[in-house]
């Protein structure tokens, strides 16, 4: 297959393995269409999420719970706001039957227009102030449908880059579909500064915030069809089977005993995921409740960071190549476990300490993110690969990132910033235990 080099070492890959021999070498995938594919849809899905964590900031508190202080009323957004990362292994898990019954071309099709009809939909509930509490059941109701579609939208994208990636270079590979998250969030946060700094605030918390829900459905319907270009082909499905990347029962995951690398493949990510929201929707609400910056400064201020991140994230695939993917992780935990000694610092240091924190916040986060996919995911056998990514990824989600901003203001608004620092260091220590473990486990199946 053109440009394809499938690579094995262990349980990951396929090396030296033809394609089949009926494939057609002109109209075969290559590694750059996998990755435009992967940036594309991630950036979507992650532009989706980021439009609502801005909005728990700056419009719900307003429109769905008027009725509490203004920071209560964030607290209550962002439980709302957790709601999604709870049920996208539910999503998973439903998907990966759609997807055995009727294909994955049908399955991503369902996820993606969920995607976009519950965002959209958010766009168009009416508030607080007309519907009472009803407002409030029906924006729960879009949030957890938007997290099982999340969870519906896994394509195996990811780890068919990978593991076609030549050996030397599956740092540089892994890392391409991370770019997601940093242009996901330029996106989002650069529409939101324009319509705050050009709006009156009634404007904006009246009608201006439903603009960014309504255009995540038109982003989503490009990402489908991007998507879809891969995934519908008959040669993307030759590649995956030939890498046994199918959606085996979550049974099966569990019956093997392989169901442990699900909780150290989340865990070894966790110190990634737990400053994920804290660089990205915390510094928000915090530095709106405690800081002296105007919202459309902090917003830009975040929009370098992104674009910081995603040079860290390419910087982390050569790193990764060249110091092996693990030991990059690794490395990373150490200093955003020192990083955490030094927020509560940055945090009552005022603008120029809270605007370090998010600059050198999203530099850590690049490096580190880059390369928290999929670490661990090798140590699955193939057959059961495809579903054992899948659920780490919901589990890291689900335990390091889904109750970040919640836990941040929550604690840090009755104790200090100092509890952030805490949080994230229990980030850092969980992903060292979890490589250590990883690397104890691998090192007695080699003596064995």
């Amino acid at each position: 297959m053109s440009g394809i080099a499938y690579s094995h070492t262990g349980a990951g890959g396929l090396h030296g393995m033809q394609p089949p021999a009926d494939a057609d070498l002109h109209e075969a995938a290559t590694p750059g269409e996998i990755a435009a594919g992967v940036i594309i849809g991630r950036s979507s899905e992650y532009f989706d999420f980021f439009v609502f964590g801005i909005a728990c900031v700056l419009v719900f508190p307003y429109v769905f719970f008027p009725h509490l202080t203004l920071l209560n009323g964030m607290l209550a957004a962002f439980s709302v706001f957790a709601l999604a990362f709870i049920a996208r292994p539910i999503g998973t898990a439903i998907a990966m039957a759609i997807q055995r019954r009727w294909g994955r071309a049908t399955k991503l099709t369902l996820a993606l227009l969920l995607l976009g009809t519950a965002t959209v939909g958010m766009a168009l509930l009416p508030g607080y102030g007309e519907l009472g509490h009803s407002a409030i059941w029906l924006l729960v109701l879009l949030r957890v449908l938007q997290g099982l579609a999340l969870g519906g939208s896994w394509d195996g994208l990811p780890s068919l880059l990978a593991l076609s990636a030549p050996p030397e270079k599956r740092g540089w590979y892994s890392m391409l579909g991370q770019l997601g998250a940093p242009l996901g969030f330029v996106v989002a946060a650069a529409l939101f500064a324009y319509l705050y700094g050009a709006l009156s605030h009634a404007e904006f918390v009246e009608w201006g915030w439903r603009f960014p829900f309504c255009v995540a459905f038109a982003i989503n319907v490009v990402a489908l069809f991007a998507r879809l270009r891969l995934v519908a082909s008959q040669d993307y499905e030759r590649m995956l089977e030939a890498l046994e990347l199918e959606p085996a029962p979550a049974l099966a995951l569990t019956r093997s005993g392989e169901g442990r690398n699900v909780l150290l493949g989340a865990l070894a990510a966790l110190a990634s995921f737990a400053l994920f929201h804290l660089v990205t929707v915390f510094p928000l609400s915090w530095m709106t409740m405690f800081g002296e910056d105007s919202v459309t400064s902090i917003l830009r201020t975040q929009m370098l960071g992104a674009l910081l991140a995603a040079a860290a994230i390419v910087l982390s695939g050569k790193l990764a190549d060249r110091f092996g993917r693990r030991n990059t992780l690794g490395t990373m935990a150490v200093l955003i476990g020192l990083f955490s000694l030094a927020t509560p610092f940055l945090l009552d240091g005022g603008s120029a300490g809270q605007n370090t924190f998010i600059l050198l916040g999203f530099v850590l986060l690049g490096l580190s993110y880059g390369q928290s996919s999929g670490t661990v995911t090798a140590n699955f056998s193939r057959r059961l690969r495809y579903v054992g990514a899948a659920y780490s990824s919901d589990l890291a989600w689900l335990l390091g990132a889904a109750f970040a901003p919640l836990v941040a203001l929550g604690l840090s608004s009755r104790f200090g910033p100092v509890a952030v620092g805490l949080y994230l260091l229990s980030g850092a220590i969980s992903t060292l235990a979890a490589l250590g473990i990883n690397r104890a486990i691998e090192a007695k199946g080699s003596d064995s």
